[in-house]
């Protein structure tokens, strides 16, 4: 069969599973054209982050009712280098007899199937590096997991809610902003730079923030960044193991703000939350406002210093 006949669709996917193991989520988003995106999305109960891996593949293809040319986009190596490299040798080798040498098998069986009549292109994207669809992938699929209700109302505790802003779609004038609550006492907070990044800022407000505590109380620490709640939940142990190495062996982003983050976070130890609805949380919108404004004067600084610079 000719591809250039087939018809053609992008489709993104992502798995999230927190604790790993434990519930799990999954998201496929089909992009074909003229059509918009379709969303599809599941949860488990009991799983891993790989196997959400290979479910999200799965159930993307799988909602193709014919042969298709597919760009399959993931930020998993394991999911693409293992559909991409070693499917094909252990279809060719028959499948190993002892399912223990490979997990997950019956999921990478599952794939094969589903990649039947398909052309195939496994393609990795790197997460949370401002990839529209690969961050709205892992979106749907954070959303798939069970949360926990967010502990506002605890007055014994410090609130430190976080927000940032960048002026730019990537780099630019950004700025970052924190609520401290303890009780009916409030403190803000924030700052600016001329040329960083939203990631950067959600990281610089969560230090900052933390860096403010001076009581020993619990603290809960509000974000509306996955990446860094992510990071100090999941991430940071591995990169910690790897001498600050990705899983593909790159230098970490931002490792002077994640090696006193992680730090602070484990001495105060501070909980992680991820808020969504700002605006039904003033102190969040409070916050989301300081980093607005800190950007606006960043991107005001940068401005007058260009034209100093250019008289």
């Amino acid at each position: 069969m000719t591809t250039c006949r087939l018809p053609s669709v992008t489709i993104y996917t992502d798995g999230a599973c927190e604790p790993n193991p434990g519930p799990g989520g999954w998201a496929a988003i089909l992009l074909r054209d003229p059509s918009g995106p379709e969303r599809l999305s599941g949860a488990e109960d009991q799983t891993t982050n790989n196997r959400m891996e290979l479910r999200a593949a799965i159930e993307g293809l799988r909602a193709l009712s014919e042969p298709h040319q597919v760009v399959l986009m993931t930020d998993s190596q394991y999911l693409c280098n293992g559909a991409a490299e070693r499917l094909p040798e252990w279809e060719r080798a028959g499948w190993p007899a002892d399912q223990t040498k490979v997990k997950n098998l019956e999921l990478w069986r599952e794939l094969a199937e589903v990649l039947r009549g398909h052309h195939v292109e496994w393609r990795w994207v790197r997460g949370h590096a401002g990839n529209r669809w690969n961050a709205e992938a892992d979106a749907l699929a954070q959303s798939m997991l069970p949360r926990d209700s967010l502990p506002l109302n605890d007055e014994t505790a410090i609130h430190v809610f976080t927000g940032a802003s960048c002026a730019a779609a990537g780099n630019g004038p950004a700025g970052w902003g924190v609520v401290l609550r303890y009780r009916t006492h409030e403190k803000p907070l924030s700052g600016g730079e001329p040329f960083s990044s939203s990631n950067r800022m959600h990281l610089l407000g969560a230090l900052r923030g933390l860096e403010a505590i001076t009581k020993p109380l619990i603290v809960h620490l509000y974000t509306t960044s996955e990446y860094l709640r992510r990071g100090i939940t999941s991430w940071v142990e591995g990169w910690r193991r790897r001498g600050w190495k990705t899983e593909e062996g790159q230098s970490v982003q931002h490792r002077d703000l994640w090696e006193p983050l992680f730090e602070l976070s484990v001495s105060l130890k501070a909980v992680c939350h991820v808020l969504r609805e700002i605006k039904q949380c003033p102190q969040m919108a409070q916050a989301r406002s300081l980093a607005v404004e800190a950007a606006r004067k960043a991107a005001v600084s940068a401005a007058d210093n260009g034209r100093m610079g250019a008289s």
